[in-house]
């Protein structure tokens, strides 16, 4: 078996490398575009990101009986009970800057408890079903990773919407260069028009 040590440090780095890349797709946008709700169910850029801080701060704090030293700045348990979407959207006295600089201070705070905690180090989540609520700091670095990589494909396509910015992150596109899109999309266009509307099968 390999070092956990080893693998610690390449859960976290993946982690890291996310929350960056998410905080990244809020560059040089406005306070209007950042919460313009851009999908049918509201979705938007700057909400993304406040769910995302908050699921960090929830899972790498009180999970492991820690408190994030300014609860006062998080979305609380019991605004869920009114609103179910309370940490999709900042309110009018939140703002863009705001929320990206709680972020970069959420994130001190869950790599503390990474870097602090073994990754069989035990914790339990409170809102989680009775009968699934402990876990491991390895199940929660997981689970996190993979909520916060859902959300950041969600991120990438609002803000491909908004100004046709795409790539995967800051220092990395993992985008062909010097691409035409504009035939790419019309290539794919007459290749669905070819198929027609023939009724869709079962996956």
């Amino acid at each position: 078996m390999g070092d956990p040590d080893d693998l610690k440090t390449e859960l976290h780095q993946s982690l890291r490398t996310i929350r960056e890349n998410l905080i990244w797709k809020l560059d040089g946008v406005s306070e209007r575009a950042a919460r313009l709700p851009r999908t049918a169910t509201g979705n938007n850029l700057l909400g993304i990101v406040k769910h995302c801080l908050n699921v960090e701060a929830s899972y790498f704090g009180p999970t492991f009986g820690r408190d994030f030293p300014t609860p006062d700045e998080l979305v609380a348990l019991q605004a869920f009970d009114e609103d179910p979407q309370a940490d999709w959207y900042a309110r009018h006295d939140e703002t863009r800057d705001g929320l990206i600089d709680l972020y970069r201070r959420v994130g001190v705070f869950a790599d503390q408890t990474i870097d602090q905690l073994p990754l069989d180090a035990p914790g339990r989540v409170s809102w989680w079903p009775p009968g699934s609520q402990t876990v491991t700091l390895r199940k929660i670095i997981l689970h996190v990773t993979w909520d916060l990589t859902r959300h950041a494909g969600h991120a990438d396509i609002l803000r491909e919407q908004h100004d046709a910015t795409i790539g995967l992150g800051r220092t990395d596109s993992n985008i062909p260069d010097d691409y035409d899109w504009q035939a790419y999309v019309t290539k794919l266009t007459a290749l669905a028009d070819q198929v027609g509307d023939s009724p869709a099968g079962r996956g």
